[in-house]
């Protein structure tokens, strides 16, 4: 079991909200548990100001921490390969850049740089600099999950090589007891690993630059007689209900399917009641029909929804 201070959690990310929400939630029995944990808080409790705080206590992408930074051995290690690859001019248009992104969207880049070098960085940068700021937000904000999980990682190890070799000896055998009689009486665990549903959704109004709160949402699968609908067959009998809720003042569903580590491949479709949201607009409603293949049933997928009354935009999230 592994307990962790606010500060510690703070050099993972810098959200006060997240560090005490990580508090609460421990002690923590590995790091993938840990990982679990930080994901549901940063996505699911976390809101638009504590994604701000937490980009905000990052350094600018290719340039040292001070020692005065609460991350800075973290960004050290993690920017080691783009600092080692930087030139001078490289290094100055990556400043260029940074310094334009930042006026445009109000943040510092933010890019999980372990391993990139300078010029791969600073093509992403170039890249992501047309998005649209609502869709970098999210971007940026699944970018700090990486940074965290990577730093969560490394402060899990850290903190298990000072536990003493008595107590591991005993979490071991412990471990392997409780395997051994899982085992002898066929009972296998029941707790899935995830923190949160496989598919998972949310509504941004791209008109108002704000989350869409209220909006009807439903998910289905395809359960019809053929493998999976005929193009300009979408509507039938073969659609089978999985969920239903609305979307939050943050403008997230409720819960659409059950919390489990495997999800059944197959056609998905999520429709969202946009003409009740906006009776004005050009759509009544937006289906959204996606895949997830046998490979990928243990993946994520967040499936968001950008809408305006006159357009709507959608793109595979994490």
């Amino acid at each position: 079991m592994m307990m962790f201070e606010e500060k510690d959690l703070m050099a993972c990310c810098g959200s006060t909200k997240f560090a005490k929400e990580m508090t609460l939630a421990s002690p923590f029995t590995s790091p993938e548990q840990a990982v679990a944990a930080a994901t549901n808080i940063w996505f699911n409790k976390v809101d638009v100001y504590g994604w701000l705080e937490a980009f905000a206590s990052h350094p600018q992408i290719g340039q040292s921490p001070s020692a005065s930074h609460t991350a800075a051995e973290f960004s050290k290690g993690e920017q080691s390969t783009a600092l080692a690859t930087a030139t001078g001019s490289s290094s100055q248009e990556l400043s260029d850049w940074n310094g334009r992104y930042k006026q445009k969207f109000g943040f510092v880049f933010l890019i999980c740089a372990s391993g990139r070098t300078t010029s791969e960085i600073l093509a992403e940068l170039k890249r992501r600099y047309e998005n649209k700021p609502i869709v970098e937000l999210e971007i940026a904000a699944q970018e700090q999950m990486r940074i965290t999980e990577l730093r969560l990682q490394k402060l899990f190890s850290a903190k298990s090589k000072a536990v003493s070799t008595s107590s591991q000896c005993l979490t071991e055998f412990a471990t392997k007891l409780a395997a051994d009689l899982n085992s002898s009486s066929g009972v296998a665990s029941q707790i899935p690993t995830r923190s949160r549903p496989p598919i998972t959704t949310h509504v941004l109004d791209i008109s108002r630059g704000c989350p869409a709160a209220g909006v009807e949402v439903l998910l289905e699968m395809w359960k019809g007689i053929q493998a999976r609908p005929l193009f300009g067959e979408m509507n039938g009998d073969g659609w089978a209900f999985q969920g239903r809720s609305s979307t939050d003042a943050d403008g997230r569903s409720g819960q659409l399917m059950k919390i489990v580590d495997a999800v059944n491949p197959g056609i998905y479709r999520i429709s969202f009641n946009t003409g009740k949201y906006s009776p004005s607009g050009f759509f009544p409603y937006v289906s959204i029909v996606f895949e997830i293949r046998e490979s990928q049933n243990t993946e994520h997928f967040h499936v968001p929804l950008l809408f305006s009354p006159f357009s709507f935009t959608t793109y595979r999230g994490s």
